[in-house]
C-alpha cells in the first residue's frame, strides 16, 4: 500500500507551484488552491470550505494578516498567519476575479458552489503528473510539505503538533514522513 507523500525538493515544489501559471480564472484558481494548501497546511476539507471574507479585507483592500478557522475533523479552532507569498497569491487572485465576500474562495465556474474534493484531487494530480512528480502525490501531499520543510527547517516536532491539532506526537512523526535518506543525512553530518 503506498503512503501519500509530501514534496520533498524545493525544484519539484517550485515546478509544482508554477503548473497552473496562466492568467486564466481556473489557471489561477488552481495555483492558489496549490498555494494555500502548501501555506496554510489545512485539510483539503477546510480550505474547500473557506470563503473570501476569511481571507479578505475588502475595506482596505488586502488579504488579511490571519486567517481563523475551525477545523472539520478536529472541531478545534486554528489561527494561521497568512505569509507574504500567500498575501500574493491571494492579491492577484483577487484582482483577477473581484469576488465579493460570502463567495468561495475555491469555487466551481458551473455552480457557484465550492470545488469539491474529487476536483481538487484531479487539479493536483494533474499538476504533479505534468511535473513529474511521484505517483503518491495527493491533496493531502501539500499539508505533509508545510510540516516537512518546516521539520527540515528545524521547527521543533511538538510545534508541527500544535500546528496540526493532532493529539498525539505519533502522528505528527508520521506526517513528517522521515525516511532513509532523511536518517542518512543525520548520520552524514554528525561526526563527532
Amino acid at each position: 500500500m503506498s503512503t501519500t507523500q509530501p514534496i520533498r525538493t524545493m525544484e519539484e515544489l517550485k515546478k509544482l507551484e508554477q503548473y497552473y501559471r496562466g492568467n486564466t480564472l481556473l489557471q489561477a484558481r488552481n495555483r492558489l488552491l496549490i498555494t494555500m494548501g502548501l501555506n496554510t497546511a489545512l485539510r483539503i476539507g477546510d480550505l474547500l470550505r473557506l470563503r473570501w471574507d476569511s481571507v479578505y479585507d475588502f475595506q482596505n483592500r488586502r488579504s488579511r494578516t490571519h486567517l481563523e478557522v475551525v477545523e472539520s475533523k478536529t472541531g478545534k479552532s486554528n489561527r494561521i498567519a497568512l505569509n507574504p507569498v500567500l498575501s500574493q497569491a491571494l492579491q492577484q487572485y483577487w484582482e483577477l476575479r473581484m469576488p465579493s465576500g460570502t463567495d468561495y474562495i475555491f469555487e466551481s465556474s458551473r455552480t457557484g458552489k465550492p470545488i469539491d474534493r474529487s476536483q481538487a484531487y484531479r487539479i493536483i494530480r494533474r499538476a504533479a503528473s505534468g511535473c513529474g512528480l511521484a505517483d503518491h502525490i495527493s491533496c493531502h501531499s501539500l499539508r505533509k510539505t508545510f510540516g516537512y520543510h518546516a521539520w527540515k527547517r528545524g521547527v521543533h516536532p511538538a510545534v508541527l503538533m500544535n500546528i496540526y491539532n493532532h493529539t498525539s506526537f505519533q502522528v505528527t512523526k508520521r506526517y513528517l514522513c522521515i525516511d532513509q535518506d532523511d536518517k542518512d543525512e543525520v548520520f552524514r553530518q554528525i561526526q563527532l
